[in-house]
């Protein structure tokens, strides 16, 4: 493995979210690094696209289709990864969705109630399943949440709410670790040029005004990539931040920096 084993060898890897963007970046990364990827997505296709990507690399890999907020789902995926590999040993819970871009006294229940299935009650589900596969040997794992989980926007304030959820979820898991053997932690990345984000910038002209504002609001003076969120994460879940636990990690080019 060109010289080195690999930050994740040998581990078993679950990444939520993987069909694109962030979740697809750290899936190929994750492989890179030695692990044995479960790709989870409620997007079968885009799943299994990942899944090829990665076995063409020559990774050792599993698509699962799954919606993070139906419990049972998660429960059965991560038991039958459980009787598979035998343990579980990391998880990057990255699934998420997009904001409904309206402003508090336009937005719909049922909006703000699919945000928080997906965003924030999808991510603690996860960690419930995934923390009893790693009761015994221990294990790492990291949420996503975003610089929007530190700060406010607006039109956004169903994701705000659902990411500033997360970060205080990963605390109070973090906080657990003497008792669940897991260290937990959070990536917050800035603007990171996946097809979600793209299709949002630069295909609607209501946000076009927006973007030169936005990138100047991030101080390395570009948008991010998906594999810089992917390496952050990466980082965390291995044994080389064995001493990480409840860490907030902006990834945002210095968004949240101002």
């Amino acid at each position: 493995m060109s010289g080195h084993e690999g930050l994740l060898a040998g581990k078993i890897v679950i990444v939520t979210g993987a069909g694109s963007g962030i979740g697809r970046a750290a899936a190929l990364l994750f492989g890179n690094e030695g692990a044995t990827v479960c790709v989870l997505d409620r997007d079968q296709g885009a799943a299994e696209t990942t899944l090829s990507l990665m076995e063409a690399r020559g990774k050792t890999a599993y698509a699962f289709t799954i919606d993070v907020a139906d419990e049972q789902a998660v429960a059965g995926a991560t038991e039958t990864i459980v009787q598979q590999f035998g343990r579980l040993d990391g998880a990057f819970n990255n699934a998420g969705i997009e904001m409904a871009n309206r402003l508090v006294p336009d937005l719909e229940l049922s909006e703000w109630s699919r945000m928080m299935d997906v965003n924030l009650t999808g991510v603690f589900l996860c960690m419930k399943y995934q923390m009893r596969a790693m009761a015994e040997h221990g294990g790492a794992i990291v949420n996503m949440s975003s610089g929007d989980g530190i700060i406010g926007a607006p039109y956004a304030s169903d994701y705000v709410a659902a990411k500033h959820g997360v970060v205080g979820l990963t605390r109070a898991a973090a906080c657990e670790a003497r008792y669940t053997k897991v260290r937990v932690n959070t990536v917050l990345p800035g603007l990171i040029l996946t097809p979600m984000v793209e299709e949002r910038l630069f295909g609607n002209p209501a946000f076009e005004a927006q973007v030169a504002p936005m990138v100047e609001r991030h101080s390395i003076g570009r948008f991010g990539q998906p594999g810089e969120v992917a390496e952050a994460a990466c980082w965390l879940l291995s044994d080389r931040a064995s001493f990480v636990n409840g860490a907030i990690l902006t990834v945002d080019g210095g968004y949240t920096a101002r």
